[in-house]
């Protein structure tokens, strides 16, 4: 009882605030209001056939994909931007994982969980993640694996070149800049393996793509890719 006046007292001088829209969060919130929660711009791509996902189309002649998931579409200057922003520049990775849980929970309900045997972060270059402290693609990542009930590995990939932010080029100067930075740390943890790679935001898919092809080079049986956020080209 006293722990919970506590707790409301310091939230009247220091509320907590939606990361989405600033808003205070109530009691049972977290992250997240009610309001956001229900007015996210949610893409529903997983409940769409493989080919007649839209998303998919992007990698049609580039990589051999099963699956094409984004748990939102990214809209400029709204919500989904602020919660992105939060995510990785303001240091809540756990925005990521409070992501990755509500999305892996809804594609385990879709019965896509039998249709991954790991999930794979696209992986920052270590003086990048030095220098921010964790991945954002990871912490989503672990939310997914969460929800999905599937194992998730930060190490299956690593960043041999600490390249340039990918905002601002356009889909050739974005494949440029990620080709052949990928590799396998150990192939034999890919081999024959149903791998699900995921990153904060898609736009192009290059940076995916190149993760993709790197580990169906290493010997993954099947790559599908996923995203907190997918922008329109």
């Amino acid at each position: 009882m006293l722990r919970s006046l506590a707790t409301d007292f310091i939230g009247l001088i220091f509320p907590r605030l939606c990361l989405a829209c600033q808003e205070p969060l109530v009691t049972g919130e977290n992250h997240l209001c009610t309001g956001c929660r229900a007015e996210l711009p949610y893409t529903d791509f997983h409940l769409l056939p493989p080919d007649q996902n839209p998303l998919g189309r992007r990698f049609w002649g580039k990589l051999p994909i099963c699956h094409a998931l984004s748990y939102l579409r990214f809209v400029r200057h709204g919500r989904v931007q602020n919660l992105l922003h939060e995510l990785k520049y303001q240091g809540q990775r756990d925005v990521g994982t409070a992501l990755g849980q509500l999305y892996g929970a809804e594609l385990h309900a879709a019965g896509l969980a039998a249709d991954f045997d790991l999930i794979v972060p696209v992986p920052l270059h270590p003086r990048k993640l030095a220098k921010r402290g964790y991945n954002q693609a990871a912490a989503f990542a672990s939310g997914l694996s969460q929800g999905l009930q599937l194992p998730a590995s930060n190490n299956a990939l690593r960043r041999t070149a600490n390249t340039k932010t990918q905002t601002k080029k356009n889909r050739a100067q974005r494949w440029e800049n990620v080709a052949n930075v990928f590799e396998v740390e150990n192939p034999a943890d890919v081999v024959g393996r149903r791998i699900l790679v995921v990153d904060d935001v898609l736009t192009t898919g290059a940076t995916l793509e190149a993760c993709g092809a790197a580990l169906l080079a290493a010997g993954a049986a099947e790559i599908s890719i996923a995203a907190i956020a997918c922008a329109d080209r």
